[in-house]
């Protein structure tokens, strides 16, 4: 029995995790037990720091501290346990000046998780000292942003305010430049009236059907001749470039040939050149025949200043002009001369307003410094271009190169072609304007908007036009070139088979009267808003003829004055002489407008309107009110929701009776044939 229990006690000794030592002050062990001996392989005689795992030996000092002036519960320490460190909970108290201490082995997973747990806190800590260096990163950069957003701030506050000031000064230029337009305009116009009397007066002085004159007095009147073809010469330049600089040149295209053209020129030319003159003016025209489509006098005044200005530059030698086709169907013009030549520094100098190159001959010739630029410019509005080639003392070769056809010709047959075929999902819109970029400008704007342009430049045009299509609406130009279209739109207006078709006047004089009494439908001031035209003429375009009128009104002397003032016009009259009658009438002959009275015998206007709106035959009539009776603020306010007019019987007359009908038709976008074929009461 003894023997059974020596061996349970040792099977117990054996499988115990506890252990006892004993320490003197120093931390020396100096007793230790069995298990101690056994797990821990420790000796009296040995320092217990000696048994701590590398990094612990720290802690094991603490403890024996700690361990000497009090009870300590619960202090883990890593040992050394068969060279591998191994992790303690141990108990400790003060005992005989030394320290009496009982530890137990933590289980090794139980020592894997708390070394997971301790490497997890060493990363979460470390993790927060990132945290807490990113924030503060963060921190410094939102400060920075915001210094930042400051500066921008600032910055673009002095932006605003200066492109508010380029803008005032854009506008403070724009403005003078209109002022120098008008003026130079205006003084050239009041120029020329004195200058044709001043040539007119010369010429017939000098004309010795007239009287002879003195040598003297010849000489004299020749002078002032000859300063004023120079002074008018200088006036037409600034009349000519303040038109191009304004972009209100007008451009007159015609065909022609070149050959014709050179031997116009030619005759022109040739009194530039006295007699005498070392200089010898050749034309050179192409050896196949040439068509061109162009503006021929404004080609003509930009070949004629080139001349001019070769003439005034070659003291002996030729000038020479030729004319070739130029590549992608292009036109070449080059003026050639033997003079003076222009330095290459000179060359974009010569085209500039009022610049002269100083030199022998330009000392003599003097001259005015606008006759290039209005030829380049000139060449521009042609479509073309304007390049000098010259060496100083051999020389220039002016040359102008411009498109055979221009382009406003091109695009303009182009537009025409496609208006000649109509497109049957599209409405036709016939536009009378004798400017083509206007017309160009209209078919951009209508194209998208299920519109087809059919573009007339006379009235004439527009007259053959109305022969073969009847156009769902117009837009009338009436300042034509040498005509206006007053005329044109009388004559839509009080025809029969054409009164119906709305007309939208759109010009560049303020004449709104005046087209609204001819029966114009709309007028605008030009220049004209996309998408204004866009919508008007979506809606003028539904509108149709009206012909049945419903008066429901119980004075007899009101209907017929009612009739009287509409008796000249395409309406059919219908005429109800209470409210329950007008209401029976109106679903039976749907009419397309209602005139009613506010004051009936048996039922009230707002029965009458209930009951109207309230039958899907006639809730979408519209509805014109007219009352002698003084309407209160609640019965105005529904009154105005519910009709499209309230007239004043003391105020009608024919004008404001024709008016309010059409307004109300307008607004109620009646007459779409579309519409009244799908609508069973129309």
């Amino acid at each position: 029995m003894m023997q059974e229990d020596d061996r349970a006690s040792g099977i117990f000794e054996l499988l115990s995790r506890e252990l006892a030592l004993a320490c003197d002050a120093e931390g020396t062990v100096v007793w230790r037990d069995e298990r101690a001996a056994r797990i821990l392989g420790v000796k009296p005689g040995q320092s217990l720091k000696s048994l701590a795992s590398h990094g612990s030996e720290s802690k094991v000092e603490k403890l024996l501290v700690q361990a000497r002036d009090e009870a300590v519960d619960g202090w883990e320490l890593i040992l050394q346990r068969d060279h591998k460190p191994a992790a303690f909970a141990f108990r400790a108290r003060p005992h005989d000046g030394g320290i009496a201490l009982v530890g137990s082995l933590v289980p090794e997973d139980y020592g894997a998780a708390l070394t997971q747990v301790s490497t997890t806190l060493g990363e979460l800590s470390a993790l927060h000292r990132e945290t807490e260096r990113q924030q503060y990163e963060l921190k410094r950069r939102a400060e920075e942003l915001t210094r930042l957003n400051r500066e921008l701030e600032e910055s673009n506050k002095g932006v605003r305010s200066l492109h508010a000031a380029l803008d005032e000064k854009a506008e403070s230029l724009q403005r003078a430049s209109e002022i120098k337009s008008r003026v130079v305009a205006n003084v050239s116009h009041e120029f020329r009236t004195p200058l044709h009397s001043i040539l007119g007066l010369s010429k017939v002085l000098l004309n010795p059907l007239n009287g002879s004159l003195a040598p003297e007095q010849e000489k004299q009147v020749q002078f002032i001749r000859g300063s004023a073809e120079s002074l008018f010469e200088l006036v037409n330049d600034l009349l000519d470039l303040s038109k191009v600089e304004s972009g209100k040149t007008t451009l007159r295209h015609s065909r022609f040939v070149a050959s014709d053209f050179m031997s116009a020129l030619r005759g022109m030319t040739r009194p530039l050149l006295p007699p005498d003159s070392p200089v010898t003016l050749t034309f050179e025209g192409p050896e196949a025949p040439l068509e061109l489509e162009t503006d021929e006098s404004k080609l003509s005044q930009v070949v004629r200043n080139l001349v001019s200005n070769a003439v005034k530059f070659t003291e002996s030698g030729t000038i020479t002009v030729t004319v070739a086709p130029g590549p992608k169907d292009t036109v070449v013009f080059t003026v050639k001369d033997t003079g003076i030549g222009i330095a290459p520094e000179n060359h974009e100098r010569v085209f500039e307003e009022f610049i002269q190159v100083d030199s022998h001959l330009q000392r003599q010739v003097k001259g005015t410094g606008l006759g290039l630029p209005l030829a380049r410019k000139l060449a521009e509005v042609l479509g073309g271009s304007l390049t000098v080639k010259s060496t100083l003392g051999q020389g220039a070769t002016f040359t102008i190169t411009l498109p055979r056809v221009h382009p406003e010709v091109s695009e303009m047959t182009g537009l025409t072609q496609r208006s000649e075929k109509l497109d049957p999902g599209r409405a036709p819109v016939l536009v009378l304007e004798d400017d083509r970029q206007t017309l160009f400008l209209y078919e951009k704007y209508l194209a998208r908007s299920g519109f087809q342009v059919l573009p007339v430049r006379t009235v004439e045009d527009a007259r053959k036009v109305m022969q073969r299509v009847r156009p769902a609406a117009m837009v009338l130009d009436v300042m034509l070139e040498g005509e206006t279209s007053w005329s044109f739109l009388a004559e839509m207006k009080n025809g029969e088979q054409t009164r119906d078709i709305p007309i939208l006047v759109v010009t560049v004089t303020d004449r709104e009267q005046k087209a609204r009494a001819l029966g114009a439908d709309e007028f605008w001031l030009k220049p004209v808003d996309e998408v204004r035209l866009q919508k008007k003429l979506a809606s003028l375009a539904r509108v149709g003829p009206v012909e049945r009128l419903l008066i429901i009104d119980d004075d007899d002397v009101h209907r017929y004055l009612l009739k009287q003032l509409l008796k000249d016009t395409p309406y059919q009259l219908l005429e109800a002489s209470n409210g329950r009658d007008g209401v029976r009438i109106a679903r039976e002959n749907a009419p397309h407008l209602i005139f009613l009275d506010f004051v009936l015998p048996d039922i009230t206007a707002f029965d009458v309107l209930d009951e109207l709106k309230a039958d899907p035959r006639t809730r979408d009539i519209p509805i014109i009110l007219h009352t002698s009776h003084q309407l209160q603020e609640a019965e105005r306010a529904r009154l105005s929701r519910e009709t499209s007019a309230i007239l004043a019987k003391h105020t009608l007359s024919r004008e404001v009776a024709i008016t309010r009908i059409r307004d109300a038709l307008s607004k109620a976008g009646l007459g779409n044939r579309e519409l009244r074929e799908a609508n069973p009461r129309g």
